[in-house]
């Protein structure tokens, strides 16, 4: 989504108008012919996983699912074992933290965020999807793609837009050159064959299923392929399936214009601390005239229009951050100081080799679930138009993606998405989440007739459960430790509503860095990185 995750989507196709599950993309849908050995778990490199009491291995995988005995990748994974009696088991709770390219080897901690031990009666399961992590190879194209004081994001001149059509192309490139066959095998089904490769090598009949952002989208396929497989789910920060991966995308663009006035109208509400306006509109036409100026010279020669964008962007996606976002924003304009500005921008986009691994990934899966529109005319046409109604990051979030033109493997069909035959699911959103808009949830919901949606009302943050709103994360310890889901209501509505996670206290923070905060969100968030899906 400009992203991902990254939110999310389509290159104009109806997946009710798709392939049908037992058809979808080659090789990656039906791992029957392929029986994966045990994984051999050990010590973890992490000490973070290791001071939780995980245990870590490798699970080797087909490269190509059809061809179940040929060239085989690594998949990196952890596991926390249940701590109630063997008899109180609950079966493996799979964890996707979304992206696509975003890391999860990590969330086998996320059951110790559920409330009242429910979490402990799992084991919970974290991996890197392939491609990402410590998964086996590690994809990479470019790391310095995203060095600073880039050609300005919006095309005003036919210069500009040669130059990023330039470089999009260049990094499609080097992803065919550096990593060959391995981009034809990054789809979203084939993550959700390996997700059913780990199956098997545990041992078990069904697994459980906890998915953030792009992971429910991969939660969604999985389910539609092997619905017996699935015994319970949580989807939060839910991916519309009707739009993957080129329309959600500008969608996204116009949620993340709504959701950053949002922000722009607390600032004003905290002025006495930022000093940056009274009113949104006036602290929006503060920052459009920083962008101008950086556009005219950079800040330390280095921080230009994209940089100032891209510091901001998290804004859109979550609360959590707004206090230094605003310090930083507030450092600027009273002080000429950007350096707190670059360490946001730092803290979202890794310099140097192999850096770009999310990225790269990301773009894997997303240029090839489904052919995205081949003419740039039709990218130029849909970008100036939503741009005239969303400026804040519609052409940022298309060179996001624009090595889609040019990439260097073959798109594939996406799954027919049909949860009839899933027996269980909770679905959460926000009513503002700009990644996952809310009418994604409802369509899931919609798609899944054993399912119940719990709405974070009027909040704009993307996938924030376990974040400490009791009403919510209550809700998912019942779920997980009963199957109890929330009455489900008529219509195309939510089935509970519970409060968003809550906007900050205004605060100017000195010390605490865009760096420690995205450790503190990694479990129920993407990598920064990817925090333009």
């Amino acid at each position: 989504m400009k992203r991902i995750v990254v939110t999310v989507v389509a290159a104009g196709l109806v997946l009710s108008g798709a392939t049908t599950a037992a058809s979808a993309a080659p090789g990656g849908s039906a791992p029957a012919g392929f029986e994966p050995k045990p994984i051999p778990f050990g010590k973890c490199e992490s000490t973070s996983l290791q001071r939780a009491g995980a245990e870590c291995g490798v699970l080797e995988v087909p490269l190509d699912y059809a061809k179940p005995g040929g060239t085989k990748i690594k998949i990196a994974v952890s596991r926390i074992r249940h701590k109630v009696a063997d008899d109180k088991f609950q079966g493996i709770m799979l964890v996707n933290p979304g992206g696509p390219g975003a890391s999860g080897l990590g969330l086998s901690r996320l059951g110790q965020l559920v409330p009242d031990k429910a979490g402990e009666a799992y084991d919970w399961i974290g991996f890197d999807p392939r491609g990402v992590g410590k998964s086996e190879p590690r994809v990479s194209c470019d790391g310095d793609y995203f060095g600073y004081n880039r050609p300005f994001y919006v095309p005003v001149s036919g210069e500009l837009e040669r130059a990023w059509l330039a470089k999009a192309k260049g990094y499609a490139d080097a992803c065919k050159a550096k990593n060959g066959e391995v981009l034809e095998h990054l789809k979203t089904t084939d993550n959700a064959a390996d997700m059913e490769s780990i199956r098997k090598a545990l041992g078990q009949q069904q697994i459980n299923y906890y998915g953030f952002s792009y992971g429910t989208y991969l939660g969604q396929v999985y389910s539609s392929l092997h619905h017996e497989r699935v015994r319970r789910m949580v989807f939060d920060g839910t991916v519309d399936p009707r739009g993957i991966w080129y329309d959600a995308n500008l969608n996204q663009d116009v949620a993340f214009d709504r959701n950053i006035k949002v922000y722009f109208d607390w600032i004003a509400r905290n002025d006495a601390t930022y000093k940056l306006g009274t009113t949104a509109k006036q602290v929006e036409k503060l920052y459009y005239t920083k962008l101008d100026e950086l556009r005219r010279e950079p800040a330390d020669g280095i921080i230009g229009p994209d940089e100032w964008t891209d510091a901001f962007l998290q804004a859109g996606y979550y609360v959590f951050g707004w206090t230094d976002i605003a310090a930083a924003f507030a450092a600027y304009v009273h002080k000429g100081d950007a350096k707190p500005i670059k360490d946001l921008y730092d803290a979202s986009n890794g310099q140097g080799p192999g850096t770009d691994n999310g990225y790269a990934v990301y773009l894997g899966t997303q240029c090839t679930d489904v052919q995205w529109p081949k003419s740039w005319n039709k990218w130029r046409i849909d970008n100036w138009i939503t741009f005239a109604r969303a400026p804040f990051e519609t052409w940022g979030n298309a060179w996001f993606n624009a090595p889609c033109l040019n990439w260097g493997a073959k798109a594939g069909k996406p799954v027919r998405i049909d949860g009839r035959k899933v027996s269980s699911l909770l679905i959460i959103n926000e009513t503002l989440d700009a990644a996952t808009p809310y009418e994604g949830a409802l369509e899931v919901r919609n798609r899944y007739p054993n399912s119940a949606l719990i709405e974070g009302v009027g909040g704009t943050t993307h996938s924030g459960s376990l974040k400490g709103v009791a009403c919510t994360d209550g809700a998912i310890a019942d779920y997980l430790a009963s199957g109890k889901l929330p009455d489900r209501k008529p219509g195309r509505r939510s089935d509970a509503q519970c409060d968003p996670v809550p906007q900050p206290e205004a605060t100017a923070p000195t010390a605490k860095s865009a760096q420690s905060q995205s450790a503190e969100d990694s479990a129920g968030v993407a990598a920064r990185q990817l925090v333009r899906r």
